[in-house]
């Protein structure tokens, strides 16, 4: 076993070890939620839920052992070492920011701010996100289930139901859609002051706006994002900074609260609860269109390379038949 294998073997085994003592102080009651101090004032802390520590820990255990394996084998679609290593590091990245945005202070602190809890949001969808969809982890953690494991999943998803299924699930418009039903929804006052009073609500709010997002840059970064998808992908990101710019300018913009639970845990901070409002739409806004617009930039630099790539090659055909030379 070479030295880069066995580092990848202990990166896994410090992922448990790291895991473990905290899944053994988590509790549901700080899971959300902030922590009284005995002189009443209000501070957070680093929690977690049971059960998204073993899934997080999970995830990257069966990444890191999927990708040895994988490496070993040499497999043809992981084409070359140099990209093989920027798909590992892309979704320990994008694992990194998601362990940052459920377990850190931010998480608590935004039981309290709307402007954090927009931030957290953000830190899922525009980092975390893209970074584990560019890390392929679906082609990576098959191979690190045991070879008849392995065969019974890849007989069941070559079936011509499930193939239909994934690409119309996968495509453009329906990773689009998705997200954006998913994004308006959550922020309806209702809704989302429903999730600032019951955890498991606030726990589907998260997943849904996790799993879309992640279907959102799967069909633009990741294994579904083909030639023929370049106009979609750009399209869809233009679109989404559109609507999401829209939804933050309308929150910003608001002369009224649209969440009045934030009243009460704003005044304990010291912060104006409508001030806190306009800063977290402001952060949908500007910061979060930014990104998408960046994102639609290269992707547009990406289709119009690959537009050249073939043009260059006759090119070049037409030059060697005609001089004999390279």
């Amino acid at each position: 076993m070479d030295t880069f294998a066995l580092s990848l073997r202990r990166l896994a085994r410090f992922a448990v070890l790291v895991a473990l003592p905290v899944l053994a102080i988590a509790t549901d009651s700080r899971a959300h939620g902030l922590v009284d101090t005995s002189r009443g004032t209000l501070s957070f802390g680093w929690s977690a839920q049971p059960w998204v520590v073993v899934s997080m820990t999970a995830s990257l255990a069966a990444y890191v052992a999927g990708y040895v394996r994988l490496r070993r084998r040499g497999a043809r679609r992981m084409q070359s070492r140099r990209l093989r290593r920027a798909y590992l590091l892309a979704f320990v990245a994008g694992w990194a920011a998601l362990a940052l945005a459920f377990f850190s202070p931010l998480d608590a602190l935004g039981s309290a701010l709307f402007s954090a809890h927009m931030v957290q949001h953000e830190a899922m969808m525009l980092v975390a996100a893209p970074l584990c969809a560019m890390g392929r982890p679906l082609g990576v953690w098959i191979w690190a289930l045991p070879h008849r494991a392995r065969l019974w999943v890849g007989q069941r998803i070559r079936t011509r139901g499930f193939v239909r299924f994934w690409h119309m699930l996968t495509m453009p418009i329906t990773a689009w859609v998705l997200h954006a039903a998913a994004l308006w929804a959550w922020h309806a006052p209702a809704l989302f002051e429903a999730v600032l009073m019951r955890p498991w609500v606030h726990t589907l709010q998260h997943a849904s706006f996790l799993l879309t997002a992640l279907l959102f840059w799967w069909s633009i970064t990741g294994e579904g994002a083909r030639r023929q998808t370049d106009g979609h992908a750009m399209l869809s990101l233009f679109t989404t900074m559109m609507h999401t710019g829209a939804l933050g300018a309308l929150i910003t913009l608001a002369p009224q609260l649209w969440y009045p639970l934030y009243v009460e845990p704003c005044s304990a901070l010291g912060v104006d609860p409508l001030n806190d409002q306009q800063l977290g739409g402001l952060i949908m806004w500007v910061p979060a269109t930014t990104a998408y617009l960046v994102g639609a930039l290269a992707i547009a630099t990406r289709w119009l390379m690959r537009r050249d790539a073939p043009v260059l090659t006759a090119q070049h055909a037409v030059i060697v038949r005609r001089d004999g030379v390279q």
